[in-house]
């Protein structure tokens, strides 16, 4: 592969990021162009559609959202671009334009699989944002669907395209600290409280019927839209899917692990009372029947570091330690904790940016999803092999909301003999929305 600086010290307008040495494959003709549409372009969708736009040979050919101040957040971010986007506000066309290649979801949770399941049945390759779904079942769906239509369904698993991690897993699997068992993850924030919301009329500017698209209708309140419906079960999946899906998925890439055996949760929203639902505070672990366990401990409203980092992971083995804080950088410690290797990130990642946590390390897996495409690399974080790590978070909250221990299918994650975790395996869809495959 042929290296050549990427676009260095070029300001991204909507994270004020600054790009890494990134490596393109070769020169590209017309014929080889990449055209992207970019669904969700509120914040971390804008920033995708900057990145995007910025890689070699790939243009971004619409923009798509239901508000009126997201959809300018877009257009700001490709002001710069050489082509001006079309926008669409409805998914359902925009999947239907014959002049794009891909589709790239950072809409809320309850949309991702549903619109990815469009983009794909319409012969689109499709780049979605984690938690790739609302429930553990729109995940086997999309796995489902990865082979049906037979395109490239890529996960935001970053984490994955990371040269440095790739390298630290290699390494790890080869004996580098020993036989692994034990993989420990956290994730830190200081969020403030959402109040109680009141029921108004929905702003002009929001087109709420298609905002909520496939989810049962409900109405209109004042703390929703755009970030806090993370916090409400009808929309969002927590923060055990929001932000602990990525060191999760690198604990069990690390130890090697598909479906667990056993999941337990502990936590509940402490810190404020108001209305939102999922927990603020949960440690989570995951028995697998190898003999390996991951925990992640989730604090959304107090950020006291563990490690010294708001975020990161910990691999132990017989022989010692690998830890992570968060980037692409590792330290490895000896079995008498003693530092015999480290590897530092290419940039230092700010934990708590709700845009890029990582920095634009994030363009190494936006990078191999297109070259992907053209034949040239494969997927890093494959949509049946990520969702196995999203699985984990979902089955987290469903142990935790029914407040006992879920006994798995260590062949494929499902529960047994458990009819009240089993009912929110799926959820309820609006008349004509239904996912399908």
């Amino acid at each position: 592969m042929r290296r050549r600086t990427f676009l260095k010290d070029v300001s991204l307008a909507t994270a004020g990021l600054t790009i890494i040495n990134f490596p393109v494959r070769g020169k590209m003709a017309p014929s080889n162009k990449v055209v992207v549409a970019v669904m969700g372009v509120n914040s971390r969708g804008a920033y995708l559609a900057k990145s995007f736009s910025q890689l070699e040979g790939v243009e971004v050919g619409y923009i798509c959202d239901v508000e009126e101040k997201a959809l300018q957040n877009g257009l700001t971010a490709l002001k710069d671009a050489p082509r001006k986007p079309g926008i669409v506000h409805d998914i359902r066309k925009l999947v239907e334009q014959k002049d794009i290649d891909a589709l790239v979801i950072a809409a809320p949770d309850h949309w991702h699989a549903p619109a990815a399941l469009m983009g794909a049945a319409h012969g689109k390759h499709v780049y979605v944002e984690k938690p790739c779904g609302q429930n553990p079942y729109e995940g086997e769906l999309l796995a489902a669907a990865l082979h049906k239509y037979n395109r490239h369904i890529q996960m935001g698993s970053q984490r994955r395209s990371f040269p440095s991690l790739i390298d630290a897993v290699r390494q790890v699997k080869e004996g580098l600290i020993g036989d692994t068992y034990l993989a420990k993850a956290w994730y830190a924030n200081n969020r403030k409280s959402i109040g109680y919301g009141k029921k108004i009329p929905v702003p002009s500017t929001l087109d709420f019927e298609l905002w909520q698209g496939p989810a049962p209708r409900r109405d209109y309140q004042d703390n929703l839209v755009h970030y806090n419906w993370h916090w409400f079960w009808h929309w969002g999946t927590g923060e055990a899917c929001n932000n602990g899906t990525h060191e999760i998925d690198c604990c069990r890439w690390f130890l090697g692990m598909n479906f667990p055996q056993k999941v337990v949760s502990a936590g509940g929203r402490y810190a404020f009372k108001d209305d939102w639902q999922t927990p603020d505070t949960q440690i989570a672990s995951f028995e697998f029947a190898e003999g390996k366990t991951i925990t992640w401990e989730g604090r959304s409203c107090n950020h006291f570091p563990t490690e010294g980092s708001d975020r990161g992971f910990v691999i132990y083995g017989t022989k010692g330690s690998l830890v992570n804080l968060g980037g692409g950088d590792y330290k490895i410690f000896d079995e008498k904790n003693k530092l015999v290797k480290e590897v530092k990130s290419e940039v230092v990642a700010d934990p708590t940016n709700p845009v890029a946590a990582s920095g634009n390390m994030d363009l190494y897996h936006f990078g191999n999803f297109v070259q992907t495409i053209r034949g040239e690399a494969k997927l890093t974080a494959p949509v049946d092999e990520a969702y196995k790590s999203v699985l984990l978070c979902h089955l987290a909250n469903i142990a935790q909301r029914t407040s006992g221990a879920l006994h798995c299918d260590p062949s494929n994650g499902h529960l047994i003999n458990n009819p009240e975790a089993m009912a929110l395996w799926r959820r309820e869809y609006e008349k004509g929305w239904e996912p399908v495959v």
